[in-house]
């Protein structure tokens, strides 16, 4: 279970955001915080508005209405690692990431990559063809392609869904330590396990509405399940108590 979120001062702030796809309202009034070196878990059923509402937060896909916001000073674009990312196969670990950076327009795009070598643990791998990687070596370089322009705020949709229990292990090790040196990492996921076991805090999205913003164990306390539920019966339980 993971702990409380540390103490911090926000990292990002969405506030009203709203989006309609034709007559589906697809994101419905979202507001809230995220604090620096924060896990926070966004789930819910399929079509709730999950990815929708991440893409809006990177930028990518304009809101109607609403805003977000990055802390004060904060010059760095928000990081995004989409469940498909534009990493190429035939090119190498280091490669990818000197291409990505030069897309970024980073400063010194071989100190960059230097340094995400090391912070990602791929040095080893630099001059592998990335067609070459396990599942989850390949995952952590395309986190490491968000990760080039240095963001405060990274958001990652699914980042394990096609990782087998070994490599979810090492990649959440992998992001709980990018949690530990501040970065706010706000991820989408339908394994309500691997939320309840590493979020700090979760967003339950239904409809495109913000129904719960708070602790795990909170969610289980609204959803009135025991000690013997997990967290995903109890957020079948919240679901269902409110017509989902």
């Amino acid at each position: 279970m993971a702990t409380d979120a540390p103490a911090a001062a926000p990292a990002l702030t969405v506030r009203n955001l709203n989006k309609h796809f034709g007559d589906r309202h697809a994101v419905r009034d979202v507001s809230f915080d995220v604090a620096r070196g924060e896990l926070l878990a966004i789930i819910g059923p399929n079509g709730a508005g999950k990815t929708t509402l991440l893409t809006m937060l990177a930028g990518i896909r304009a809101s109607e209405t609403g805003s977000v916001d990055q802390a004060p000073g904060t010059t760095a674009r928000i990081g995004w690692v989409p469940q498909q990312t534009a990493v190429y196969s035939k090119l190498t670990v280091a490669q990818n990431l000197r291409l990505f950076a030069k897309l970024e327009k980073v400063a010194d795009v071989d100190a960059t990559v230097e340094r995400m070598l090391d912070q990602t643990a791929l040095r080893e791998r630099a001059d592998d063809e990335l067609g070459s990687l396990s599942g989850g070596n390949r995952q952590r370089v395309n986190i490491a392609v968000g990760l080039l322009a240095d963001p405060p705020v990274l958001l990652l949709d699914e980042p394990s869904g096609a990782l087998d229990p070994r490599q979810r292990e090492r990649l959440w090790g992998f992001i709980t330590a990018l949690t530990q040196r501040g970065t706010a990492v706000i991820f989408a996921t339908h394994d309500i396990a691997e939320a309840e076991r590493h979020a700090h805090r979760v967003l339950v999205l239904a409809d495109g509405e913000l129904l719960f913003n708070d602790t795990p164990t909170q969610l289980k306390a609204v959803a009135g399940a025991d000690e013997q539920h997990d967290l995903e019966q109890a957020f079948v339980q919240f679901l269902r108590a409110r017509g989902h």
